[in-house]
């Protein structure tokens, strides 16, 4: 097999959560560009990515739900859909996540609760549903959690992000520990500063915008396409011997 086709996803089904904008978004067509299949999760249909998936003619399946609220059942059933629908499956994406900015001394309940659920229990009852399919097909799979610079460093205002995060990089090397064995590989992609919707607020206050421009060493925010072959990586046969790893993909933020 050349290098060339060992990056292929040719025929693989790839579950992609938070996939209606952003980076779900880039991720899914990254996918879709090497070849698989995509299931898009999200709290809202996903016609774009729909119509940009099939213009790659590619199959897209979209299933609406609330990861927030979701129960463990729930999210089970997002992995039986896509089996329904494909037959299989052979990469996770826990891409989806929130974030909910408030001084420390002031944070309420519901917006830890909320953060928690969705950028972390989800994450962790996804993979789980996943990694048993995986073992009952009997085939390698693929798990892709996104982490954040905030995986590694404090933050500011957003204390259940930061946990959350943190807490993401951590599943990845447990997974790792205990799936590795059944030929899953789990590890993670901690993006930088994106212009994404998540940074919306801190790319219109122009102060703050210009301090994290002014650290980040490649000199501007990072795009979906900067994601979307690092996942592509993870997702295809060339990563097989990584695993419980997370990947910054920062223009340079963390070596500064």
């Amino acid at each position: 097999m050349s290098m060339l086709e060992q990056f292929s996803l040719q025929g693989k089904v790839a579950i992609v959560t938070g996939a209606s904008t952003g980076l779900g978004q880039g991720m899914a067509i990254g996918l879709a560009q090497a070849g698989a299949h995509i299931v898009g999760v999200d709290y809202v249909p996903m016609p774009e990515t729909k119509a940009l998936i099939e213009g790659l003619h590619q199959q897209f399946h979209g299933i609406v739900a609330n990861l927030v609220s979701a129960t463990v059942e729930e999210l089970q059933a997002i992995i039986k859909e896509a089996v329904s629908v494909f037959g299989k499956v052979d990469i996770l994406v826990n891409n989806a996540g929130i974030i909910r900015r408030e001084d420390s001394i002031r944070f309420s309940e519901k917006d830890w609760d909320d953060v928690m659920n969705i950028n972390l229990k989800s994450v962790f009852f996804l993979s789980q549903a996943v990694a048993n399919q995986f073992i009952l097909q009997k085939t390698p799979g693929k798990i892709i959690n996104i982490a954040s610079m905030l995986s590694y460093q404090g933050g500011i205002r957003v204390p259940s992000y930061t946990a959350s995060k943190s807490g993401v990089k951590g599943i990845t090397m447990l997974m790792a520990n205990e799936w590795a064995k059944y030929g899953i590989n789990a590890n993670a992609i901690a993006p930088g500063y994106m212009a994404t919707n998540n940074t919306k607020a801190l790319r219109d206050d122009e102060k703050r915008a210009g301090e994290i421009l002014e650290r980040i060493p490649a000199g501007r925010w990072g795009t979906p396409q900067d994601v979307a072959g690092v996942c592509v990586f993870l997702a295809g046969k060339n990563s097989d011997y990584i695993n419980g790893f997370t990947i910054a993909v920062d223009g340079g933020w963390l070596a500064r």
